[in-house]
């Protein structure tokens, strides 16, 4: 028997107008990788010791060549809409035109959405950089932010009314901190003067794109995609408190502030001149577009403890933990749905990722993956009481529709509520799916 997802009956999650969908990202699923031009994932797979298994996504999930069995698939859980995102390398040429093929490839997806009533929510970029434009430097260069806006002009004119809503980017923080500060996740740079650089600059190409996508589709909800991992201090002392706030302004203010509130955190004084963007005049007016929701992606959160050298020094995750080793804390979630709604003006929001990594076993055909469905309710839950404490939330995206490529855990983490032997590429829903099928079936 496969355990029930529930809501309280009062819940404003329990209405028709609210949205349930899944998620999905083109270079985790596509695979297809000859009929695009090379990305920055494609050459960071290539590099040794940067993806755990040594993996890529040239197959990935054959989405590529499966994509109606998926839209089916989709169909059948019953969802409201489909988020997915663009392969830019798909449907720009190197000379910044777009390529037909690739174009129709999506063009046909989103028509099969709309004959099924699921509505798609499409993200611009969910980080497969071209890699010639990585060649010329990537989010270091501004330039890129501009040839982003000439992408998101090209492709929103060529998909017309199709779309229900339009995300910039997706986790901008993973984009500029992960791959160019940290480098474990591509391009692979490392250097804190170039993640608050690639940042600005992520952050610019969102603004210049918000204008284009007010112009072109205008009907369409269009925003931006972060994630939040809310950072929490080891202890009750002064010093402790101060670390775990500074880690919050480094790590999630620093995306939502410029867009909302114009401006960077105040701790931007207090960085190294050398690690500081590059801000020319005007940026932050363009940066700060109005928006008309707000994407929030949330997993884990992190725990803090001062450091006599840094300004922070995050503790290692207390259990109950996911597979992939994130701590499970669904408390977090609605304490920063709150936060975020008492310290900003926000539009309405989105949860545009939620989910978990469970090591997911197939025995007789079942996935009893009772784990992640334990986690969805508690985050379910999290997010009712947010709503209950005024925040406008409009809709839950589960992450993922399918287990798939996980960026530098190649393929050894699952995350999907459908179940992907990567030999066969057959697909079998787990039980969460099923889970989730009956919540949104019995609203």
């Amino acid at each position: 028997m496969t355990a029930k997802l529930s809501l309280p009956l009062n819940s404003a999650m329990l209405t028709k107008d609210f949205i349930y969908g899944v998620a999905t990202a083109s270079f985790q699923i596509e695979g297809g990788a000859d009929n695009r031009l090379p990305c920055i994932w494609d050459t960071f797979c290539n590099t040794p010791n940067k993806v755990i298994d040594g993996s890529n996504g040239l197959i990935a999930c054959d989405h590529f060549n499966l994509w109606q069995q998926d839209i089916a698939l989709i169909e059948s859980l019953g969802v409201d809409a489909y988020r997915l995102s663009i392969s830019w390398p798909r449907v720009i040429t190197k000379s910044g035109e777009l390529n037909p093929e690739g174009v129709n490839y999506y063009l046909t997806i989103l028509d099969a959405l709309k004959a099924k009533n699921i509505k798609a929510f499409v993200t611009l970029y969910h980080w497969d950089l071209p890699q010639h434009l990585e060649d010329e430097g990537g989010w270091l260069n501004r330039e890129t932010a501009y040839k982003f806006r000439d992408y998101a002009d090209l492709i929103s004119q060529a998909f017309g009314d199709r779309v229900y809503s339009y995300a910039t980017l997706n986790e901008p923080f993973c984009s500029s901190f992960l791959g160019y500060e940290i480098g474990v996740h591509a391009p692979g740079k490392v250097g804190k003067e170039f993640g608050r650089k690639a940042a600005h600059h992520l952050l610019l190409a969102h603004g210049l794109a918000m204008a284009v996508l007010a112009k072109n589709s205008p009907r369409s909800k269009n925003g931006i995609v972060l994630n939040f991992t809310p950072c929490y201090p080891e202890s009750d002392t002064e010093a402790d408190k101060k670390a775990a706030e500074f880690a919050d302004d480094y790590f999630n203010q620093w995306y939502i502030k410029p867009i909302y509130d114009g401006e960077y955190p105040s701790i931007l004084a207090q960085l190294p001149t050398e690690h500081q963007p590059d801000i020319k005049d005007g940026d932050m007016a363009l940066i700060s577009h109005p928006t008309d929701f707000l994407g929030v992606n949330f997993y884990t959160r992190a725990i803090y403890r001062t450091d006599e050298k840094e300004h922070f020094v995050q503790i290692d995750p207390p259990a109950p933990r996911t597979d992939i080793g994130w701590e499970i804390y669904p408390k977090a979630l609605s304490e920063l749905l709150v936060l975020l709604n008492e310290k900003y003006t926000l539009p309405p929001i989105y949860i545009t990722e939620n989910g978990a990594a469970i090591d997911d076993k197939i025995v007789e055909g079942v996935i009893k993956d009772t784990d992640r469905i334990e986690y969805y309710q508690l985050h379910l839950n999290a997010i009712n009481d947010a709503i209950e404490h005024g925040v406008d939330i409009k809709g839950y995206f589960a992450w993922s529709l399918m287990d798939n490529f996980e960026w530098a855990e190649g393929y050894l983490k699952r995350f999907g509520i459908v179940y992907v032997d990567y030999d066969s590429q057959v697909r079998t829903i787990k039980n969460s799916g099923l889970a989730y099928k009956a919540l949104i079936s019995n609203r």
